[in-house]
């Protein structure tokens, strides 16, 4: 999805002509009125303002952009709409033509019929009994096999591509480019999986993107069916290919994603059946990385769902130096974070400490309790750094010592919260058995310069750190700054302020009115300010922005549910778990910050939005009315329908005089309301 999609969409689709196709308008000056679709009138009180891009309904309440009525007409969501709405537009989501849109449909198609075939070979022929004896002897059930739908991929040149090509009518450049089927040196293509236990691959959605291919080994040598002749690596992923990335894929992710968001932790494991066996088991929060390399894509994308990251490697050297790499490197990325103010969802980095030489699918298979007791309760990862180089490096010899030291340095100065690292560099020291000033003198070397140490940039799993650029970068190109600008300019600057500022959200989304007065309304009864009431979606003009308060308000009552004393959600968590085009809107917000503010001046700011959303509201009210009243044949001619008119016209000016005068308050007080600037005490008595 590319960045402003839905002001492209917008731009693109005429308001008039979308309304048009369900309700009868005619003009009328600048506006287009009909009878309302959503309740039952006689006379039109109906209006679309193409000026504004927007509708409203004077009789029922309803209003607002194309999308909100396309929602409200056909039942949808947002998303839904939107897709619907981009269609007819012309506008693809994901920036590409229609032709390429219908060839990965295709693609997927095809790779979904692969992974029912490999199915129906594990569970329904004799050639896959070996495989299922296998998974059965791991503890899987039938169940679980059927649910995540595992496969066998028969020890044969061409058995998958023959019945593709028969039954399907897949074609040999289909199969190739899906990552199927490997082109034969004299023409043709072959199976690529032979020999192996099939595990799909899907992306976030759900959509099949890819498989993974495990040998089958037996105790004394090949399992039966899978003979020695080129068995190629244990584990086999598929290509690059149009539908598939490896380092923007996590198995089971698709399946995770609402655990993840529930616990607020995702758990990263290093295999498909340490996955696996986590959700047979109820462990729901778990994916797997595809392969030991932890990526920065991979980062964005479990931090979409979850501010925390467990990781829970194989006890297996290989393992074991990924987790280290990793760790480390998601460590530095949350002192990034702290110190650039990058909006991104990671707050917490542990290691899942597992009982001594088992792997996390024996631990979850065997002893329940103690998996779950360790992924609830991941070592920090300074304590396991620091465990971990003892163990390889004997702190009871100067070179050990030296070497501990030089090894857990790294991560220490890539701490950004200076009493952390303070506590951790004690805590090393003790360790190691020397003096703090020792690691500190250590730390103030160049970290180029560091003879003996141990980078863990250099484990042989990347290279590069993960940088709060490159982890955005992963964001599938949306520019949080130009998607914001899909919102109405009143409603940029209010959400804005109510992102960052949770006590003023918190007063806002109330429900019980005092007075009897609509939420939104303002008042008068506190010394210099005019108080909001709410603020409810029906008051901001886009669907996006609705969308967003809306998300904002959910989030903020699950927060207090938890914690009663709670200000609201926490920003990083709630922004991973939007919608990409939602997130990338309110990361725009964010990000478009002026200076920081006092409390005093956001909460008058936040009037000063709440005032201009009502003279919007009243302004709209009193041209439509005006609007009606010249009219030559108005529809409350007769019977004293004009008088009612004009005096409901007269308090709409009133009110708006009102306004006019509250919003002229205002700005003086947010002008005035720190004394240390301007000397002055604030209108109407002191704040």
């Amino acid at each position: 999805m590319s960045a402003g999609v839905v002001a492209t969409v917008k731009s693109k689709i005429d308001i008039v002509e979308v309304i048009g196709e369900s309700v009868p308008l005619r003009k009328a000056g600048t506006t287009w009125k009909g009878l309302c679709p959503f309740h039952g009138e006689k006379t039109p009180s109906f209006v679309v303002t193409p000026a504004r891009e927007s509708w409203h309904c004077f009789g029922c309440g309803l209003g607002g952009d194309v999308f909100s009525f396309v929602m409200q007409r056909e039942g949808i969501d947002f998303p839904a709409a939107l897709k619907l709405l981009a269609g007819r537009a012309g506008v693809e989501l994901d920036e590409r033509t229609s032709r390429e849109d219908a060839r990965r449909k295709r693609l997927r198609d095809v790779l979904e019929a692969a992974i029912a075939f490999y199915h129906r070979v594990l569970t329904d022929t004799r050639h896959g009994q070996p495989a299922l004896d296998y998974l059965h002897g791991r503890g899987f059930t039938d169940e679980t096999i059927a649910t995540y739908q595992l496969g066998w991929a028969p020890d044969a040149w061409e058995t998958l591509a023959k019945n593709l090509r028969a039954k399907r009518g897949a074609t040999d450049d289909e199969l190739e480019t899906v990552g199927l089927a490997v082109r034969g040196r004299r023409g043709g293509v072959y199976d690529r999986f032979r020999g192996r236990i099939i595990f799909p691959i899907r992306d976030a959605s759900g959509y099949a993107t890819g498989l993974g291919g495990r040998i089958l080994e037996r105790a004394g040598g090949p399992a039966e069916g899978a003979p020695e002749r080129d068995r190629g690596p244990k584990y086999l992923n598929s290509p690059a290919t149009p539908l598939f990335d490896k380092s923007r894929s996590l198995y089971l992710v698709d399946r995770a994603r609402g655990a993840m968001r529930k616990s607020g932790r995702a758990v990263i494991v290093e295999g498909y059946t340490d996955a696996l066996m986590a959700h047979q088991a109820g462990f729901q929060n778990v994916v797997a990385g595809l392969g030991t390399a932890l990526t920065a894509a991979q980062v964005e994308l479990v931090t979409r769902y979850a501010p925390s990251i467990a990781l829970a490697y194989d006890v297996d050297p290989a393992g074991q130096s990924a987790g280290t790499f990793g760790a480390t490197e998601l460590t530095a990325l949350i002192s990034e974070i702290q110190r650039s103010g990058a909006r991104i969802g990671l707050t917490e980095v542990g290691v899942v400490r597992l009982p001594e030489g088992k792997d996390p699918d024996e631990v979850i298979r065997d002893d329940r309790a103690a998996w779950e007791a360790a992924t609830a309760d991941p070592q920090p990862i300074m304590d396991y750094l620091v465990e971990y180089f003892a163990a390889r490096h004997d702190p009871r010899t100067v070179q050990g010592r030296k070497r501990l030291v030089e090894a857990v340095a790294p991560t220490l100065r890539r701490i950004g919260d200076p009493v952390e690292r303070d506590a951790y560099v004690q805590a090393l020291a003790r360790r190691a058995g020397v003096e703090e000033r020792t690691i500190a003198e250590v730390l103030q070397r160049p970290a180029s310069t560091r003879p003996g140490g141990e980078d863990p940039g250099a484990t042989g799993h990347g290279t590069g750190r993960f940088t709060a650029d490159a982890v955005l970068a992963s964001r599938d190109g949306i520019d949080p700054v130009e998607a914001a600008q899909t919102l109405d300019p009143i409603e940029q600057e209010i959400l804005g302020l109510l992102l960052r500022h949770p006590d003023q959200r918190a007063a806002l989304q109330g429900t019980a009115v005092p007075g009897g007065m609509s939420p939104g309304a303002v008042r008068s009864d506190a010394p210099g300010r005019p108080v909001p009431e709410g603020l409810v979606p029906g008051m901001l003009l886009t669907t996006p922005a609705r969308e967003l308060w809306r998300a904002l308000v959910a989030a903020d009552g699950d927060a207090r549910a938890a914690d009663p004393t709670a200000p609201g959600t926490a920003l990083g968590p709630f922004l991973a778990g939007l919608d990409p085009e939602l997130a990338a809107i309110a990361s725009g917000l964010v990000l478009r910050a002026g200076p920081s503010l006092t409390d005093d001046r956001v909460a008058r700011a936040v009037d000063q939005c709440l005032i201009r959303l009502q003279l919007r509201r009243v302004g709209e009210e009193l041209d439509f009315l005006r609007a009606d009243l010249a009219e030559p044949q108005s529809r409350h001619d007769g019977g004293g329908g004009n008088e009612t008119l004009v005096e409901r016209i007269r308090s709409l000016e009133r009110e708006r005089a009102d306004l006019d005068r509250r919003a002229a308050a205002s700005t003086v007080l947010t002008r005035t309301a720190t004394t240390g600037i301007t000397g002055k005490t604030p209108v109407g008595g002191p704040a």
